[in-house]
C-alpha cells in the first residue's frame, strides 16, 4: 500500500434518532423512498463530516444505509429463505461476573442457487465519494461470513455441502471488488468475525452442528477464497477480526495466540489487519510476530462496548508494547470494532463516541506524525 492510514475507523457510526425513525417509517410504508434515501444522505454528510472535523485518515459513510453491517440476506441474495431461528450465547463480564443471553434471531438458509439481487457497497461508494476528500474507506462481509447459511434440512438440493457455496460467495464479491475498484475505491476492508470462531470451543461446536468440517474448510478454502478476492491492482485490501459486539456483548473469547498461524501466515494478500485489542480476550501482542514483513497492524485498543475513555497514556504505552513484536512504522490505531453493527446496539453515548474517535486521531498523530 503506498500509505499507512494511522488513525483509523472500522466501520458502522452510531445512527441518528432521525435516521432510525425514519427507517421505521420507511417500513411501514409510511415514508415515500425517494425522501427516506434524502434523510440517508443527510446522516452520512454528518457522518463524514464529523469523521474529518475529528482528524481521522480515512472516513467511511457510516454505514448508515445498512441495517446490520452485512445489510439483511434477503435484501442482497436471491435464493435464501426464512428457515427458523439461529440460538446464540452471547457472554461479557462484569467485574468478576460472567454475564450470557441467548438470542435467537432469524435465521436464513440458502434454499436455492444464490444470485447476487443487489450491491450492497457500490452505491454507497458512488455516493460519499462526492461528499468527502478524505481517503474513503468501504466495508464488505468476508467469504465465509454466509456459509452457516448452509442448512442440512434447507440447502442439500442446491448445495450438497457448504465447501459448494462459497464459489457463489465468492464470485458474488467478487463483481462487487470490480465495481467498487472501477469507480476508483482504494480501501476495501473485509469484516470477519466469524474467523475468531475458529479458536473458541463453543463457537466451533456451533460449526459442527451445521457440518463437522464447516470450520476446517472455513480456515482453509475460506481463507484462499479471501486471497482470491485481494488480487486487484491499486487497491488496498483490509481485514477486521473481532470476537462479536451486541450491546457489549460478544461471541468469541479466543486470544490471536491461537489464530494467528491460522489467519496471520496464510492471508497472504491481505495488506492491513484491523485486530480487536481491547481487553482480555486478545491475548498478548507477541502473535503479531506471525504477521508478515510489510503488513500493516491496525490496533483495536480503544473500546466501543465501554462508555469510559480510555487514558492516553495507558494507549500509547500499549502501543509501545506492541512495538516489542512488529515495527512501530507498521502499527496504526483504531477502535476495535464498530460503533454500531446494528442501529440499536449502541452502548456507549454519542459523546463517548466523539471523544474516542478524537482520541485515535490525536494518539496516532502524536505517535507518527
Amino acid at each position: 500500500m503506498d500509505k499507512i492510514y494511522r488513525a483509523e475507523v472500522i466501520g458502522s457510526l452510531q445512527r441518528p434518532p432521525y435516521l432510525i425513525e425514519a427507517r421505521a417509517a420507511a417500513r411501514e410504508g409510511k415514508l415515500d423512498p425517494a425522501e427516506f434515501r434524502k434523510i440517508e444522505d443527510r446522516a452520512i454528510d454528518e457522518a463524514l463530516a464529523f469523521q474529518e472535523r475529528l482528524g481521522l485518515d480515512v472516513v467511511t459513510d457510516g454505514e448508515m444505509r445498512r441495517i446490520i453491517f452485512t445489510e439483511p440476506l434477503t435484501g442482497i441474495l436471491d435464493g435464501v429463505a426464512p428457515a427458523g431461528t439461529m440460538r446464540l450465547h452471547w457472554r461479557r463480564k462484569e467485574g468478576d461476573t460472567r454475564k450470557e443471553r441467548e438470542m435467537r434471531p432469524p435465521f436464513f438458509a440458502a434454499v436455492e442457487k444464490i444470485r447476487r439481487k443487489r450491491f450492497l457497497a457500490r452505491d454507497e461508494f458512488a455516493y460519499a465519494k462526492t461528499r468527502t476528500k478524505k481517503p474513503l474507506k468501504v466495508t464488505i462481509p468476508s467469504p465465509t461470513i454466509a456459509l452457516p447459511i448452509w442448512s442440512p434440512e434447507h440447502s442439500r438440493a442446491a448445495y450438497p455441502d457448504p465447501l459448494a457455496l462459497l464459489p457463489d460467495l465468492t464470485d458474488i464479491l467478487r463483481e462487487e471488488i470490480r465495481e467498487l475498484a472501477a469507480l476508483g475505491c482504494k480501501y476495501i476492508q473485509f469484516d470477519a468475525p466469524e474467523l475468531t470462531w475458529l479458536a473458541d470451543d463453543e463457537r466451533l461446536a456451533e460449526l459442527a452442528t451445521i457440518h463437522p468440517k464447516l470450520s476446517e474448510w472455513m480456515r482453509n478454502e475460506g481463507i484462499e477464497a479471501l486471497n482470491s478476492l485481494a488480487t486487484v491492482p491499486g487497491v488496498t485490501f483490509g481485514l477486521h477480526m473481532c470476537r462479536g459486539n451486541s450491546q457489549g456483548y460478544w461471541l468469541s473469547e479466543a486470544p490471536w495466540d491461537a489464530l494467528s498461524k491460522q489467519i496471520f501466515r496464510r492471508a497472504t494478500n491481505i495488506d492491513v489487519f484491523l485486530l480487536e485489542y481491547d481487553d482480555w480476550r486478545s491475548g498478548s501482542f507477541e502473535p503479531l510476530r506471525d504477521l508478515p514483513d510489510g503488513k500493516v497492524a491496525v490496533l483495536g485498543l480503544i473500546s466501543t462496548k465501554r462508555e469510559e475513555v480510555e487514558p492516553a497514556d495507558a494507549i500509547i504505552g500499549r502501543i509501545d508494547e506492541a512495538s516489542r513484536y512488529y515495527p512501530r512504522q507498521q502499527l496504526a490505531l483504531s477502535p476495535q470494532c464498530g460503533f454500531a453493527p446494528q442501529p440499536d446496539d449502541n452502548v456507549i453515548s454519542a459523546a463517548s463516541q466523539e471523544a474516542k474517535l478524537r482520541l485515535v486521531a490525536e494518539i496516532a498523530h502524536r505517535i507518527w506524525s
